[in-house]
């Protein structure tokens, strides 16, 4: 049996890229060890999947976060020294045949994993992300005496490996030249392994909106700011977004449009217009469709860093408020806003500090209402394929590094509007999939663009359309430009964007089976 193992110095189930990688070696027939800390919960392949073997690093005592950095550091360091060796040299009795390292984070596990792979003949893979010294550099700032040990210890302990892999074309340019990164095995390779959504990620069904808002109800109604914004919803029936109302030629919503179609009016006042409270029977039960008053669904995945300014999109809705209540009280005006729902998923240092922010602006909010939520992994790519509009606000601390929330939103066929910054080009294309946005106000534009007379706005659909054809469109395989000769061959001179098994299988199958007969 061939083995791996993959080190993960973070939760686990908030690492997607390298849960993808567990499970597509798996599928290889790797016997296959995730290493990292327990927190949120992996994705279910890697719970079904027999050859996956997760080991959960204990976490340092809670008591010890309220240290000062400069104890806490050696602190933190010294225990994930201990539980690293503990894994990879106990807790795993057999040699891995190749050992998968993310980074950053880059102390102490670049060194450490170095010396294991020496020790027992494992081929070390290096999974670029970004450059740990930057990330430091946010808190401590560039000149830090830290900042320059990490980054002498960064480019001295990553410039060798058996193969290195980037998430772009400008971090693997600029390391190689920089660091000149070698590979230790003429077999072994630099490539670039884009980011690309697993294969169950969908644009959602009406149906599959419908289950998803009624699971989140709960979660919903604990918000006292939603309770008079969002339309009245009749379990199990109806949610703020689907209904099943019956077919009756009687029931009208605006401008005589039947409550059971899948177009909806346009909005002229914040409280919208709202379907029909009469609870059908049986036997009139429909599928579920859109409601015809419900608001536009905005979703931004964040980590709550400071490499992603919320402040922005604050500013960008406090902005939109003000728009969508001046067009409303022109009566002169036949195009509208609709209201907007923001639903921000994830967990961060930052959240509280931010969301309270929330709270106070949106007490004079008619419009707009921002509310954080954490889903489950099964029910997030449920999420963005319900959504109307993506946000991303990374900025990257290297400006090497793509946001892996863009691509999940992009598999779902959500377009985005993404923060502008050296590489984003590589992913987003302005105008084709999703818009680049620079400050607040030309995200409050962008806003405005895309929504207005929402939801028969031309530019979202022509997004949402270009989307939903990326499968068909080509575009060059970066990998392609720094693989040996000898692979090439099962490398196709244009690829399509397909699914991270996909791309997994044209870069990294041949990396890993390159001393095998394919």
């Amino acid at each position: 049996m061939r083995t791996v193992a993959i080190l993960v110095l973070g939760d686990i189930g908030r690492s997607p890229r390298m849960m993808y990688h567990a499970k597509s070696f798996a599928e290889m027939g790797f016997v296959t060890d995730l290493i990292g800390y327990a927190g949120s919960k992996p994705i279910p392949a890697l719970e079904r999947l027999p050859r996956v073997r997760i080991h959960h690093i204990p976490q340092l005592p809670k008591i010890c976060s309220r240290l000062p950095f400069i104890l806490l550091a050696p602190i933190k360091i010294i225990h994930q020294v201990v539980s690293i060796i503990t894994c990879l040299l106990i807790w795993i009795d057999i040699p891995p045949e190749f050992i998968l390292l993310q980074n950053p984070p880059s102390i102490p596990t670049l060194a450490l994993v170095k010396l294991i792979g020496y020790l027992r003949g494992s081929k070390v893979i290096i999974d670029w992300h970004n450059l740990g010294y930057s990330i430091l550099a946010l808190k401590l700032g560039e000149k830090h005496l830290f900042v320059r040990i990490a980054k002498r210890y960064e480019s001295f302990f990553g410039r060798s490996a058996y193969a290195h892999l980037f998430v772009t074309q400008a971090m693997c340019r600029h390391l190689s030249k920089a660091w000149n990164l070698q590979c230790q095995d003429e077999r072994g390779h630099k490539v670039v392994l884009y980011d690309r959504p697993p294969r169950h990620f969908h644009r959602s069904s009406t149906q599959e909106t419908h289950e998803l808002f009624r699971k989140l109800q709960p979660n919903l109604a604990v918000h006292a700011g939603l309770r008079d914004f969002l339309p009245n919803v009749s379990a199990p029936y109806s949610t703020p977004f689907t209904h099943t109302a019956p077919v009756s030629t009687k029931t009208k919503g605006v401008a005589g449009i039947p409550l059971f179609s899948n177009q909806r009016a346009k909005i002229a006042s914040p409280i919208g217009t709202p379907v029909s409270e009469t609870v059908p029977s049986y036997s009139e039960i429909r599928l579920p469709a859109l409601r015809p008053d419900r608001p536009a669904l905005l979703v931004s995945s964040t980590s709550w860093t400071p490499d992603e300014d919320f402040s922005i999109l604050l500013e960008a809705l406090e902005l939109y408020e003000a728009r969508a209540v001046e067009l409303s009280s022109d009566a002169t005006n036949t195009q509208t806003l609709p209201k907007v729902l923001v639903i921000v998923t994830g967990k961060g240092p930052l959240r509280d500090h931010y969301m309270q922010k929330v709270e106070k602006l949106q007490e004079s909010w008619s419009w707009v209402r921002c509310i954080s939520l954490w889903l489950e992994a099964e029910d997030y790519p449920t999420l963005l394929g319900s959504a109307d509009l993506g946000i991303s606000l990374h900025s990257s601390s290297s400006a090497l590094d793509l946001p892996m929330k863009v691509v999940d939103m992009f598999g779902c066929g959500l377009p985005v509007c993404a923060l502008n910054f050296a590489c984003l080009n590589e992913l987003v294309q302005r105008g084709r999939n999703g818009l680049v946005f620079h400050d607040s106000a030309e995200l409050a534009d962008q806003f405005e663009d895309m929504l207005l007379s929402f939801p028969d706005s031309p530019r979202l659909q022509s997004l949402t359309e270009s989307l939903a054809n990326m499968s068909q469109r080509t575009v060059t395989p970066a990998h392609h430009l720094h693989m040996p000769k000898q692979y090439q061959q099962n490398t196709d001179a244009n690829w399509t964007w397909g699914t991270w098994d996909d791309n997994w299988a044209r870069v990294m199958r041949p990396l890993v089976l390159s001393d095998v007969n394919l």
